[in-house]
Formats: structure tokens, sequence, C-alpha cells
């Protein structure tokens, strides 16, 4: 559906997308992430067309969008990171407004604009006007901009920023059910979020993409060990003695538990993959140390993220706020200094 190529973008003598390559396919939700300043939302403004490229190419269902940009956006819709709202109109003023934008043909607007607002659940509020409706109403209004023509591709920008657990729970289960219909790339710094909804994971740093899977494999091919904690009860010399006697143990932390008297709670890694539970149940077992509770620590993909972008992490907002006013500038460059 997407297939981006040797993907550049320099601003003067910074790199913010390096020779990116990947490509995304039908029906499934990819979630994109990168630290501040990684080229993140450079990279989705290459691919809406907003701004154009050092090098490479991108095309959207056949689409080059630097060379056929009318056919390729005709394929998308985009929600950035502000919704594009006019406050004084209504959700219905603003869809109808949309929707000649788009060219869409008189004849299906009043249809396709009824059905949307059904789908995103702004129909009962579709006659207030758009500056009184909570942040949460506002970015379904968004959404259904975004949804106009049915793109088979549909692009979200932070879709959840800024809005309560309540709203953010909305919008994630919107976002599945275009999941139904739609090609969705979905931006996000909640990495609980994009776990629960993404098929399918983009991690770039630096401008390169640094890992492309699902959540579940990047997850199990950074795992390598097996991580254990549990709480034991018993005498602390005993304990200690035993995990040092097991030879598949990596390391170990040992401290009085906070919760049980006499027991003491313990994390411990071990040397490979395999399941210690089972090992560990029959060695406390034999030395006559109750264990009290015991659980496999699995690693998040926040764990995934940090592992794999490093130092990248800590990177500056300055850099995405340069590239944003400098995608500004061309933009006004392209329309003759009028947006």
């Amino acid at each position: 559906m997407i297939e981006v190529k040797n993907l550049t973008k320099k601003y003067g003598d910074h790199t913010a997308v390096d020779n990116l390559s990947f490509k995304v396919e039908k029906g499934q939700i990819y979630g994109f992430l990168g630290p501040n300043g990684a080229g993140k939302s450079t990279t989705m403004n290459m691919i809406t067309g907003y701004i154009g490229a050092t090098g490479g190419e991108i095309k959207i269902n056949g689409y080059d969008i630097f060379e056929e940009p009318e056919y390729a956006k005709r394929c998308i819709g985009y929600l950035p990171e502000q919704p594009p709202l006019y406050m004084d109109m209504t959700p219905y003023e603003y869809l109808k407004f949309a929707a000649a934008l788009k060219k869409i043909p008189k004849e299906n607007r009043e249809d396709m604009i009824t059905e949307i607002m059904d789908r995103t659940k702004i129909f009962d509020v579709k006659d207030r006007l758009i500056k009184n409706l909570s942040k949460g109403y506002r970015q379904r209004v968004g959404v259904a901009q975004a949804m106009l023509g049915y793109p088979p591709v549909i692009i979200l920008d932070e879709p959840t920023v800024g809005l309560d657990p309540k709203q953010i729970i909305e919008i994630r289960d919107l976002i599945k059910d275009l999941g139904n219909k739609h090609t969705v790339i979905l931006s996000s710094h909640i990495l609980s979020e994009v776990s629960a909804i993404c098929d399918h994971v983009l991690i770039i740093s630096k401008g390169k993409l640094i890992a492309s899977d699902s959540p579940e494999n990047l997850t199990k091919h950074l795992q390598g060990t097996t991580k254990v904690s549990l709480t034991v009860s018993g005498d602390r010399t005993v304990i200690e003695e035993l995990l040092a006697a097991e030879e598949k143990i990596e390391s170990y932390e040992i401290r009085p538990s906070d919760t049980e008297a006499g027991a003491y709670d313990i994390e411990l890694q071990g040397k490979d993959t395999t399941d210690l539970r089972s090992l560990l149940f029959t060695a406390f077992a034999e030395r006559q140390c109750p264990i009290l509770q015991m659980q496999a620590a699995s690693m998040s993909l926040e764990d995934v993220f940090l592992e794999l972008t490093g130092g990248d992490r800590e990177e500056s907002e300055e850099t995405e706020e340069a590239e944003t006013s400098t995608a500004k500038s061309e933009e006004e460059e392209e329309n003759g200094g009028d947006l």
C-alpha cells in the first residue's frame, strides 16, 4: 500500500531522514515510533506530500507522491497532531467544506458524511459549533475529515495527545474500527497504546529505520534471557546459598519483602531463555523455603523502544520545531506565499 525507498531529507547540514526504506502492507495498523528529533514527523509529512524530499521516492497505492501528487493524495486521509478545524463551523458544515475541497462528487457527499459521522459517533453533535466541543470530540471530527472519500490509507499523527483516559479509550476503539476497512499508520508516544492497537511497529532513530516487526516479535527477539520475580519465606543465608549455587542464574537481587513478614523479594536474571520457575520451585521446596509468589517478568514495548533507541531518546524537541518551521516555509513557497 505504501512503499518508501531510500528516502532522505536534509535541512542544511542536518539530516532529518537518512536513506529510509520500508513497506506498509494493506489492511494492517502500523505504529510509527521514534524519539523526539528522530525524523518521525518529517517522514509523515513527506508521505502525505506536505513537504518535499531531498532524495528517494514514496509510492502510495502505486502512485508516486512527488510525481503524481493528485492521484497519490486521493489515497490518503491525514490527521495532523493539531487537527485543521474551523472553530466557527459545526462538524456537519466542516465536513461538507472538506468534502468539497477533496472534490468528492456532490451526489455522494450527503450519504458519505452521514455514514462517517455515524462511524465516528459525532452525529449527535453535528450542529454544535466546533469551538464548543470537547477535545475528544474535536479529535473525532478530525478523524472524520481524514475518512472522507474512503481513502485506503489513513495517517494519524499523535491522535490521543492531550486527551483524558476515557477519551483515549474512545479514540483507540475508533482506530481499531478504522483498521477493519483501511490501512492505518499511527504515530504515538504512548507505547502501551501502540502495543494494544497495532499489528506492526516501525521504529526510527536518528532518521534511520532500526526495527520493523510485530510488537510480540520485537519483544521475543530482544528478550534474550529469562527474568523472574518471586517472594520467598525462609532464612536469608539459605536462600542466597541456593541462588548462588544454581548454574542457570546469571545474577539476582534480594531484599526484605515490603508485604510479607519474614520473607524476601527476589529479582533474578537467567543465563539463557530457560524457564526457571519449575527449577526454582523444586529447589526451594527441598530447602523448606516456601515460595509465596512467583512470576516471569516480560519485556514491554517501552523496554524494546529504550533498548533500540539507546541514548537517542534524550533528543531535544528543538530539532522537530526547526523541521516544522522549514516545512511551513516550503509549503508557502509552493503556494506562492499564500496558505
